[in-house]
This record gives C-alpha cells, sequence and structure tokens, in this order.
C-alpha cells in the first residue's frame, strides 16, 4: 500500500484562482477542514452501511473530497481488506467509521492503525477515552460526533481532532436536534477544533451558509446513494429518486416502555409494520407471555439484516431504505464527481451573486484552532 496518501496531507495542489473570485473566497472558508482532510474539497461523505464500501469511498476521494468506509458490524479480517480494496482504487486520503459499541472496537482500531488509515471516525455512541488515546497513539487523526456542545466539548478533551455534528435530517439513526439548531450552539463556541456539520444539506448554498458560521465543511451522505458508483440495488436508487423530504420519517415508538432509538428512512410497508409488531409485542408482555428484557429484544430484532435486504437485494417493500431529509433533492443517477462539481457551482454562484449586489459584505475567514493546519 503506498502509505503517502495517507498522511492527511494534500496530495496535489489546489487549482489556482484570482484573488477576490468566488473560487478564492470558498477555499479560504474551508482551508481548516481541507487541510484537515488532506483534501481539494471539505466535503465527507457519510458513512451509510452497505453503500460507503471501497467503490463509492475511492469515488468521493478521487472527485476531491473525503470518502469514509462505514466498517457497520464488519469483523477486523473484512475490514482489513475493504480498507486494502480501497487503497487500490485511489491514492488519495480516505477514512473508516467505527462503531463505538462494537465488541472488537479495539482490534479494528488497530487494523485501521496497521493500514495506515488517516482518519478514524467514531460513531454510534460516545467513544472511550482509551479508544480516542489509542486511535492517536498511533498516528492518526480522531474525528468523533457530538450530539451537543458540551459532548462535544467534554469529546475534546479527551483528545478528539475533529467534530461531527448531525442534526435529525440525517438518515439512518438520529438525535433529537435539528442541524440548524446544532449548528448555532456548537459553531460558534468551539473554536479550537475543526467542526464539520452533517444532517440535510443537500445543495452547495446550505454548505456556504455553515461554512460561513464557522464550520471547517460538512457530512453528506443522501446526495451519494444514487451515485454511479454506488453500488446500492437499482430498486433502492429508485425509491430515493422519487421520494420527497417528508417521505424520510423517523421510526415509531409505541410504548415508552420500550424505546426504540428513532432511524429515519422512507415510509414504506416494513415501517408501517414495525409499530403493528411493537404493540404485538407488547401486547404478549402485558400477557405475562413475555419478559420486558425478551420483547425489547424481540423489538429491536425486527431491523436486523432490513437494510441489506434494501441497499443489497433491492427489497424496498420488507427492507429498511434508510435516507435523510434531502432525499428530496436527489433528482437522478450522477457520478460522483458530477455531484461534487455541482454542490460546488451551486455554492460559487452563490458567492458570485453577492458580487453583483451592493451592499454585500464579503464572506469572513474562519478563526483557525489548535491543528488547523493538519
Amino acid at each position: 500500500m503506498n502509505g503517502g496518501f495517507l498522511t492527511g496531507q494534500r496530495t496535489e495542489a489546489a487549482p489556482r484562482t484570482e484573488p477576490g473570485s468566488p473560487r478564492a473566497a470558498l477555499d479560504r472558508l474551508w482551508a481548516r477542514g481541507c487541510d484537515f482532510l488532506g483534501t481539494e474539497l471539505a466535503i465527507m461523505g457519510g458513512a451509510m452501511t452497505w453503500v460507503s464500501e471501497r467503490n463509492l469511498v475511492a469515488a468521493i476521494s478521487n472527485a476531491g473530497g473525503f470518502g469514509v468506509i462505514a466498517s457497520g458490524s464488519m469483523s477486523p479480517d473484512l475490514l482489513r481488506a475493504e480498507i486494502a480494496a480501497t487503497a487500490a482504487l485511489t491514492r488519495r486520503p480516505f477514512g473508516v467509521n467505527l462503531i463505538t459499541m462494537h465488541p472488537q472496537l479495539m482490534e479494528l482500531i488497530g487494523v485501521c492503525l496497521a493500514q495506515r488509515v488517516s482518519h478514524v471516525v467514531l460513531a454510534g455512541g460516545i467513544p472511550s477515552a482509551a479508544a480516542i488515546a489509542r486511535i492517536r497513539e498511533g498516528g492518526a487523526r480522531v474525528v468523533c460526533f457530538a450530539p451537543a456542545l458540551v459532548i462535544a466539548k467534554k469529546l475534546m478533551r479527551a483528545g478528539a481532532d475533529a467534530i461531527v455534528i448531525e442534526g435529525s435530517e440525517a438518515g439512518g439513526h438520529i438525535g433529537p436536534v435539528s442541524t440548524a439548531v446544532l449548528a448555532q450552539e456548537v459553531l460558534p463556541n468551539l473554536p479550537e477544533v475543526p467542526v464539520f456539520v452533517a444532517g440535510g444539506i443537500g445543495r452547495g448554498e446550505a454548505i456556504l451558509s455553515y461554512l460561513e458560521m464557522g464550520a471547517a465543511g460538512v457530512q453528506l451522505g443522501t446526495r451519494f446513494v444514487c451515485a454511479h458508483e454506488s453500488i446500492a440495488h437499482p430498486h433502492f436508487k429508485r425509491a430515493f429518486i422519487r421520494a420527497a423530504a417528508r417521505d424520510a420519517m423517523p421510526s415509531v415508538q409505541v410504548d415508552p416502555r420500550f424505546p426504540v432509538i428513532p432511524v429515519r428512512a422512507l415510509v414504506n410497508p416494513a415501517t408501517q409494520r414495525f409499530a403493528a409488531v411493537q404493540r404485538e409485542v407488547i401486547e404478549r408482555f402485558n400477557k405475562g407471555e413475555l419478559t420486558q428484557k425478551e420483547a425489547q429484544l424481540e423489538i429491536e430484532h425486527f431491523w436486523a439484516g432490513a437494510l441489506r435486504r434494501a441497499v443489497i437485494d433491492g427489497d424496498v417493500e420488507g427492507g429498511s431504505l434508510m435516507a435523510g431529509q434531502s432525499v428530496g433533492l436527489v433528482g437522478r443517477e450522477q457520478s460522483t464527481r458530477e455531484i461534487l462539481d455541482e454542490l460546488v457551482a451551486q455554492a460559487l454562484a452563490a458567492l458570485g451573486a453577492r458580487g453583483r449586489c451592493p451592499g454585500k459584505a464579503a464572506a469572513p475567514t474562519p478563526a483557525r484552532g489548535r491543528d488547523a493546519a493538519g
């Protein structure tokens, strides 16, 4: 493996731009994020299980963004093979998303370090200080998800090199707070580390707005599902293309005694069946046929394998169609490069329009905290 592309440094110079041009302004706004990721564009690919594998991850990195492998429930051996396969497709930086609740988390971290992965993204819970320290001691950078400012500060003190804040508009497992509110809470108050904003972002103008609020960059997932390089089943992609934003709804919890972590997905017969299954299981619990633990496990196991059935097998009726609300902005299949070019063009058009409007202030340059230069 060529380790040079995994150092977190840019592998080639960004295109020259005229001072004062929209591109120069955009490059200035996301310079901190680009330096941290080692990329031309401060756009991370969201780690989507079964979707964010070698082909899409490499395509995002090759097009100037930062691809991230979704390790999901992979074993160390499977992850090792996936990293190697991705590295064979791109010489540019990419990262790996690890689930903090994975029983072999430390072994997976070891695989990432041995394979010289430059950035490890810890998701699915608050990571331990030991996990963060292990990654940093191994020479990689640590990116953590934070659902609130207080947790972001705690993770920063524990050694996180960057933070991702993801709002409830995102697909998959979600928190209760919207992206816009999280951005207002966190961005002005966490200058020490780069912060990437995620959840519901589907156009370049939105990217620009968060950069101007102080974000180092953004993370997008849903927009990349229908990339040509995505291995998602044609039926899965078709469901995305046909969907409106309001079709991506969080899962329903029937009884507070049996908590359900909300998952945002396109409504289909399976989501409707989930509510019915909860009622059936709870009724059996009320009759004494199940213990509370047995009932909880039965509810949680309903979705086991459902995402794979939809993404890989194309079962859009019985599988889980996890999608963010930005699914309403997905209108067709495109190459990954076309998607990224479109996002950049939209941001540049917004900046250019300001230059033609008297009285508009120039875009500010964000403060650079520790690790800003990469």
